[in-house]
């Protein structure tokens, strides 16, 4: 039994349960749990507010109220009491509630682990950080982790302990930041937030979990306890081909898309990942990409913001459901030969309260300095790249989406943001680095390991960066002194071509380097062709917006465009919609208008977009030397005055001969060059009547005749049909 004086002790006297009771202590665990007394004897001590009082049922005894606090303690026979002992509770709405105690356990996290994170080697930060459910000695719950170094108190507030942060502090795990504490009993599906209070500032901050693998939907912001997965992946063969696969000689043909949009249900609503899967699946597949792209399913609060100031850097958008249907869609994809790209935004993240914005009220995620820490024109703040455990964080996100949910790659966004300290800030609004230049070098070292440790971690996956300036070496290896990007957006040749297209085709003649300049450095980086969403907002008009003419000209500049740009070197990517020819700008907030296709102008460039997938990916010219110089030669650069390009896309086998008239004048009689002797075929023509052209071109195989022309041994005489673009095959 206990002894009764011992249980006189004045709460006050003792700085350590002050300090609990002033939510202030770093380790409650110094105060609350079992503790032996010596002799045999041992304490227990229990914070329970709203109880009228506690026992062990184990043991059968009461524990003593400490004073007028909702402290509860019981000293006595050590022997009598399990280590993992048990309380009973009857609160003062009359519950009589039984629960393992918490502070009964001993530290559950690795310091290997909680080390290596701190090194910023922790590319699987979300095994040690986060709610996850476990066993430990025996007894089920949730284990709870998460950094904040900051801090003087952290506690674990839910829907399960009424949001008290006085009911589950947690324990400091030293000079690591970590904070951690195990929940017997608790599972999946509770919603959970982390209350902080600041060492310096006594500031009380609600936060989510920087790595909740599930969230609540907006505009609630809770993080939300995970079940295990229990999705059984069907796509080992997908993943086999893209591991032993070759990307730099493979076709890649990317239908860019955002979910929120794409489709909706009737009510307006969004369609789970399930739903969307339905559809888009048979719709890709038929339309002949390879791969889809998303814009961002990590959470984000705002939909406007189209996902690109996440919140949610491990949990996909509860938008369209949880983590399993969101693999199901992966999945479903791979089972039919599309592969999945995700967009990645390491770059900068939101001012949120609950986000990652001042975590634990300093700046932790983002650096100190404002003119390093804050993009003022998107209102979001800068990751500290310098930051071991940011580093862990970012680097562990990477990763996740790859192998949790096998997708084939990350898209990482506005990279020059990253890469340039003054990028977007006027004079006096930056810092130069250590070497006085204007290169942000922790981050160049963090893209360079992110690319890096993506490609020995997942082989075959790729990166591709969104990166609009001269910085060298992008998509190069890093140990030849590259960034280690697998492929780069070409902002220059978009710029150039979209100016280009968008003159009336009488002036043409005055702009055509626009065009004819691009080849000049083609091939410096691993370029990806990008028609994207980005270029359909904002004022810009969508693609068959900008086209110059009448409905006529404007749907055949259209096709001519896709032409050119399903035929020029480089990988390619079309934003949904730019199938469709949808005449206005893209509007996140509705579904693509469908009813287009009941037209057929729009229905025929849909079909173009079909045929040209095809072609891209049945031709080996078209793409097995995309980076390449040897698979691109002109034939005819300068014809200005006529507005006509024309060139070779050729491999080890064959040549394909590629004639593009940027004016609505058929041209006959034109002589071209080509390769070899032989009978050449018109094996696609953009002003097919099947695309809603004039079908003026060569439905006839074209004889060539010894007759040197253009730096070739043969000759053709063909017809250009106008604002079209042909493509012509030697017959074997």
């Amino acid at each position: 039994m206990a002894d009764p004086a011992d249980n006189r002790t004045h709460a006050s006297s003792d700085p350590g349960i002050a300090r609990l009771l002033e939510g202030r202590h770093h380790d409650p665990f110094a105060v609350l749990g079992r503790h032996p007394l010596g002799d045999g004897r041992v304490l227990v001590r229990v914070f329970a507010p709203a109880t009228l009082e506690v026992s062990l049922p184990e043991i059968g005894v009461e524990l003593a109220r400490l004073g007028a606090t909702d402290l509860f303690e019981y000293r006595g026979e050590a022997g009598r009491l399990p280590a993992r002992y048990r309380l009973r509770r009857r609160t003062d709405r009359g519950e009589v509630i039984e629960e393992v105690d918490p502070y009964c356990f001993p530290p559950q996290l690795d310091e290997a682990q909680i080390a290596a994170f701190g090194a910023g080697g922790h590319w699987h930060a979300w095994w040690l950080l986060g709610a996850h459910l476990v066993a430990a000695d025996g007894c089920a719950g949730v284990r709870f982790a998460v950094w904040a170094p900051e801090a003087e108190r952290v506690s674990v507030v839910g829907d399960f302990n009424g949001w008290d942060g006085r009911r589950h502090p947690m324990r400091s795990r030293g000079g690591s930041g970590v904070w951690e504490l195990f929940i017997p009993g608790l599972g999946a599906g509770h919603n959970y937030k982390y209350e902080i209070r600041n060492r310096w500032s006594a500031e009380l901050l609600l936060k989510g979990d920087p790595y909740a693998r599930l969230t609540e939907l907006r505009p609630a912001t809770a993080s939300v306890i995970a079940a295990p997965s229990a999705w059984q992946w069907g796509d080992g063969e997908w993943l086999a081909r893209r591991a032993a696969g070759d990307w730099l000689h493979a076709p890649l043909s990317v239908y860019e898309v955002h979910l929120g949009s794409w489709r909706r249900r009737a009510d307006g609503g969004f369609p789970n990942y399930r739903e969307i899967a339905d559809e888009l699946v048979p719709y890709v597949a038929e339309l002949g990409f390879t791969h889809v792209e998303f814009l961002p399913v990590s959470e984000h609060p705002l939909d406007d913001s189209w996902g690109y100031q996440p919140s949610g850097y491990f949990a996909p958008s509860r938008r369209f459901g949880d983590p399993d249907d969101f693999r199901c869609l992966v999945d479903r994809l791979h089972q039919a030969g599309i592969g999945v790209i995700l967009d990645w935004v390491p770059g900068h993240f939101p001012r949120d309260a609950h986000g990652l914005a001042r975590f634990d009220g300093s700046a932790l995620y983002e650096y100190a300095d404002p003119l390093k820490g804050e993009h003022r024109e998107w209102g979001t703040l800068v990751f500290n790249y310098d930051r071991n455990e940011v580093r862990s964080f970012l680097l562990s996100s990477a990763i996740y989406w790859l192998k949790e949910f096998h997708c084939d790659g990350l898209r990482v966004d506005a990279v020059a943001s990253m890469l340039y300290l003054d990028y977007s800030r006027q004079p006096g609004e930056w810092t130069p680095n250590v070497a006085g230049g204007n290169e942000n070098l922790e981050a160049v070292a963090f893209i360079r390991r992110l690319n890096q440790l993506t490609h020995a971690e997942v082989p075959g996956s790729i990166t591709i960066a969104e990166e609009s300036t001269a910085w060298p070496a992008v998509s190069r290896p890093t140990d030849l002194g590259g960034l280690g990007f697998s492929m780069k957006w070409n902002m220059g040749w978009m710029h150039d071509t979209l100016q280009y297209i968008a003159h009336d085709p009488v002036y043409r003649r005055h702009h055509h380097g626009l065009l004819s300049f691009g080849p000049v450095y083609a091939f410096t980086e691993n370029f990806v062709l990008p028609l994207s969403h980005d270029e359909v907002v904002h004022g810009k008009r969508s693609l068959l917006g900008r086209m110059p003419g009448d409905d006529w000209q404007r749907f055949a500049n259209l096709r001519l465009l896709y032409t050119y740009q399903w035929t020029y070197p480089g990988k390619k990517l079309l934003f949904m919609g730019g199938e469709l020819a949808q005449p206005w700008e893209w509007d996140h907030r509705g579904e693509l208008p469908w009813w287009l296709l009941q037209e057929p102008a729009h229905a025929g460039v849909r079909q173009l977009v079909g045929d040209l997938n095809r072609l891209y990916r049945e031709l080996g010219p078209l793409h097995r030397r995309d980076f390449e110089g040897r698979g691109f030669r002109w034939l005819r650069w300068d014809d200005a005055d006529s507005s006509v390009l024309a060139y070779l896309r050729l491999d080890a086998e064959r040549e394909v001969i590629v004639l593009l008239n940027f004016t609505p004048v058929p041209r006959e009689g034109y002589r071209i060059g080509a390769p070899r002797a032989g009978c050449w075929r018109e094996v696609f023509n953009s002003d097919s009547r099947f695309y809603g052209g004039s079908d003026i071109g060569n439905p006839l195989p074209l004889q060539s005749e010894p007759l040197p022309w253009m730096d070739q041994p043969q000759s053709l005489v063909v017809t250009l049909p106008p604002l079209a673009g042909i493509l012509l095959v030697r017959q074997a």
